[in-house]
């Protein structure tokens, strides 16, 4: 029951991680929709509006996991004295796994709306000012 219980709080915090990136990233790229339509004019492809908006988040979500592996480091040490049959407060297989799902899923979450930054209107996104 306690590891059922565990298992429905991670999957909530990851669905909180998801919603977060994905309003982060959409309000970075409606803040952009100016600079993403003078790029557009000047023949940007929507494929490098798209590497634009995704690598900046992947920069984000890539410091965010490491400043999230480096806090479970310091929490896992502190609470390794609480359970029972662990010697080990450190495993390299859970904190890669962990990670690797966290920037797949960051990333999945940050392409909508790097999608539609790329789909912006020229004509629409200069006409705003």
């Amino acid at each position: 029951m306690g590891a059922g219980f565990a298992g429905s709080l991670g999957a909530l915090g990851l669905l909180f991680a998801v919603v977060g990136v994905y309003g982060v990233v959409s309000y970075a790229a409606s803040q952009r929709k100016h600079e993403v339509g003078i790029r557009m004019a000047l023949g940007a492809q929507r494929r490098s509006v798209l590497g634009l908006v995704v690598r900046q988040a992947v920069l984000l979500v890539g410091a965010g996991v490491g400043i999230g592996v480096l806090a479970a480091l310091a929490v896992s040490r502190l609470l390794v004295s609480l359970l029972v049959g662990f010697a080990s407060y450190y495993d390299p297989l859970t904190f890669t796994c962990v990670s690797a799902l966290m920037r797949a899923v960051a990333l999945v979450a940050c392409y909508i709306p790097a999608y539609r930054a790329a789909r912006v209107d020229p004509m629409v996104a200069l006409r705003h000012e």
